[in-house]
């Protein structure tokens, strides 16, 4: 298996794919009730075979994931893959989360009036419009407000308007939106690598064809994949000294998630190392135009939307909800315990200030990477892709899918460097953490860990083959006038 060309690494992948969603289909994330009858339950027996089955095509994925990586396979090659991988996955129920539920019945909630920014799907009829995706919704996310923007609740507000709100089209109409963005990852990541010269095919294998992407954002339809698309689109036109038509789509991946905001400040940086004049005329510019930009872009889209300026407050509502992948969140919880016991405070005080420090943290560091960007000691799309990952690191919830949001920027800018290697163990680690079901049960974590060691391991053993650069061997110092006798001896032809 180990020694097999890039095509046959897409065979293996194609049948891992179409396992998985063959699983998929009885181990899915199934809606609570589905009108035509193509997504309904099925006894236990067979739910536990499929979920088996599933988890074994993940793993036939991501080994040829991995090897495909280092198969030197072309840029055309890697794309007919991706269309390989991909297609498979179109028609399949959502897989590995119930997100997609709760963005239909959010998009029936802005059709019907209500304050997606106050109220959680629960107030939909569940006769009515969106009421079959309410119902789908997973638990806590039932009364929670959206934590989304504006651009992204109308783009589910139109998949609904023209579904009705039925499950199987609707959740059809929001994988064609996920591979929409897809598309968009694609031709940023070729140009990106392109800019920084790097490998297109690395920056793919990486960047697109990563399993973690596959299952989350076209599997799942998770929305990071379209503020990962735009942000990344941004960012290329910020390259090319478009900066202004940049900040704009930055703007937009803001309304779709917040997190693409930390792109401006590298933007600014972009912008302050092309600008003219003084310094700190040229810094100005840099820190105050990119996000001008974007503020003009959030008030026009949420405006037009007709949603409110709600989502301004519910920035925060995620951190409400326990993750066991957020470091700060599982500090902060042990330290609040302990303080309980000791004292008596109410645990979720220590959880919370913990948040805000890593926060805080993360800040610091994102801070610190645009200051060392700006002094020219590291690159400013780089330096974005380190913040980023930093702040999925300090967050106060962290779901597995979060590390595309830097994985992407890596990708184009170091996809076989430390860092590239870092994230594609933890890509390949964190696919198993949750469940076809988007449940995340303890052998989840104890599958995501092998994985990663195994991960580990392989990295370090392809360390220790490559071979060492030898350097010449230092000469001796010669006693003087030996190098005046030499060169009278080669005239004499006595050498």
């Amino acid at each position: 298996m180990w020694g097999m060309s890039a095509v046959a690494y897409r065979r293996l992948g194609t049948v891992g794919s179409v396992a998985t969603v063959i699983g998929g289909w009885a181990a899915g994330k199934l809606p609570a009730r589905d009108p035509w009858g193509l997504w309904v339950p099925h006894g236990s027996a067979l739910t536990t075979s499929a979920a088996v089955l599933a988890y074994a095509g993940l793993t036939l994925l991501v080994v040829a994931w991995w090897q495909y990586g280092r198969a030197g396979a072309s840029v055309r090659e890697t794309l007919v893959t991706l269309v390989w991988w991909t297609a498979p996955m179109l028609l399949a129920p959502p897989l590995y989360s119930a997100d997609v539920y709760s963005y239909i019945a959010q998009g029936a909630m802005v059709i019907e009036g209500h304050d997606v920014y106050v109220v959680g799907p629960s107030v939909l009829d569940p006769g009515g419009l969106g009421g079959d995706a309410a119902a789908s919704v997973g638990g806590h996310w039932t009364d929670t407000p959206a934590p989304y923007g504006p651009f992204f609740l109308v783009l589910a507000r139109g998949v609904t308007w023209l579904t009705g709100g039925t499950i199987v089209p609707a959740v059809l109409g929001m994988r064609l939106i996920a591979v929409a963005a897809l598309l968009l990852i694609v031709w940023a990541l070729r140009r990106l690598a392109r800019e920084h010269g790097r490998s297109e095919g690395a920056a793919l294998w990486l960047g697109a064809l990563n399993p973690l992407l596959l299952m989350h954002v076209i599997g799942g339809m998770h929305n990071d994949g379209l503020m990962i698309g735009l942000m990344l689109a941004g960012v290329v036109l910020a390259m090319r000294g478009r900066w202004i038509t940049g900040s704009v789509l930055v703007g937009l991946a803001m309304m779709v998630k917040s997190p693409a905001a930390v792109a401006l400040l590298f933007i600014g940086v972009l912008v302050t190392g092309a600008a003219t004049g003084p310094f700190a005329r040229r810094l100005a510019k840099g820190l105050l135009a990119p996000g001008l930009v974007a503020v003009v872009v959030a008030v026009v889209a949420t405006l037009l939307a007709g949603t409110g300026f709600g989502w301004l407050g519910t920035q925060s509502v995620a951190g409400t909800i326990h993750t066991a992948l957020s470091a700060t969140s599982d500090v902060g919880l042990a330290l609040g315990h302990l303080l309980h016991l000791v004292i008596g405070t109410d645990p979720a005080t220590a959880k919370s200030v913990v948040q805000t420090l890593g926060l805080a943290a993360a800040a610091a560091l994102i801070l610190h990477l645009a200051w060392r960007s700006l002094r020219d000691r590291l690159q400013p799309v780089h330096a974005l892709a380190l913040a980023l990952l930093a702040l999925v690191a300090l967050s106060p919830m962290v779901q597995p899918w979060y590390l595309l949001w830097g994985t992407a920027v890596v990708a184009a800018t170091s996809a076989h460097g430390r860092a590239g290697t870092v994230v594609a163990v933890l890509s390949a680690a964190l696919v198993y953490e949750t469940h076809p079901t988007g449940s995340t049960p303890p052998y989840g974590f104890a599958l995501a860990a092998a994985a990663g060691v195994i991960g580990t391991l392989l990295v370090r053993r392809e360390l220790s083959r490559q071979e060492p650069v030898r350097l010449p061997a230092p000469r001796t110092a010669e006693p003087e006038g030996a190098e005046e006798a030499r060169i009278r001896r080669v005239g004499s032809g006595s050498v």
